[in-house]
């Protein structure tokens, strides 16, 4: 008799944590495309103990031992030549407690062009912080080869595998750079920009969690 398979279970479902309103009602109010699974937005509110509690409460309450966890939002650029509306895609996150390798950047990446047309996608490692960086700080944090710095991708996707073994991810939009440095999100130009950018890119999301089912040949 030949070997049989198990039928496949459910799908496991998405969670997409960001920090701030804004960042909420852009990436529920994008195009959703068509998922795999149920997918779960959560605001965590500002800075890593506010992710890790969000986070941590968030996989306990939908019970989603093995789900798919993206960190998203907005973030400050870190290169010279970046631009708000850019998108970075993280290889790693790291900050003072360690670094957690992303999942599928280059599977992002590509979804990320072909969701977001005309995009810039830039990829390396994403710096946390537990303050807004400026000026000297954000130079010596380039210097340690990171693109760009947020206060709560780190955090997320620390705890995420913590609390068991699952894809991570880290895409976040450019509100900030060095040559376009921003006091307030969605009052200028920059982060209007930024908006309209995190609003397209659920599709990709999509398709990265998709790509994540598919058999490894």
């Amino acid at each position: 008799m030949g070997d049989t398979q198990a039928p496949p279970g459910p799908p496991l479902p998405l969670l997409i944590a960001c920090a701030l309103g804004i960042e909420r009602l852009a990436l529920r109010t994008g195009r959703a495309g068509g998922g795999p699974g149920p997918v779960t937005v959560v605001r965590t509110g500002m800075g890593p103990r506010a992710a890790e509690k969000a986070v941590r409460d968030a996989l306990g309450r939908h019970g989603s031992g093995g789900a798919a966890v993206i960190a998203s939002g907005f973030c400050a650029g870190l290169a010279p030549g970046m631009h708000p509306g850019d998108l970075v895609v993280a290889e790693e996150t790291r900050d003072a407690s360690g670094t957690t390798t992303c999942t599928g950047a280059g599977l992002l990446v590509d979804a990320l062009t072909r969701a977001v047309p005309g995009s810039t996608v830039h990829t390396g490692p994403l710096s946390g912080s537990d303050h807004v960086v400026r000026g000297a700080e954000r130079a010596g944090l380039r210097a340690t080869g990171a693109i760009a710095v947020d206060m709560e991708s780190a955090a997320t996707l620390r705890t995420a595998v913590r609390t068991g073994p699952r894809p991570v991810a880290a895409v976040r939009v450019i509100v900030d750079a060095p040559e376009h440095e921003l006091v307030r999100i969605g009052t200028v130009r920059g982060g209007i920009s930024a908006f309209r950018v995190l609003r397209a890119v659920l599709p990709a999301f999509h398709e990265w969690h998709r790509s994540l089912l598919l058999p490894r040949r």
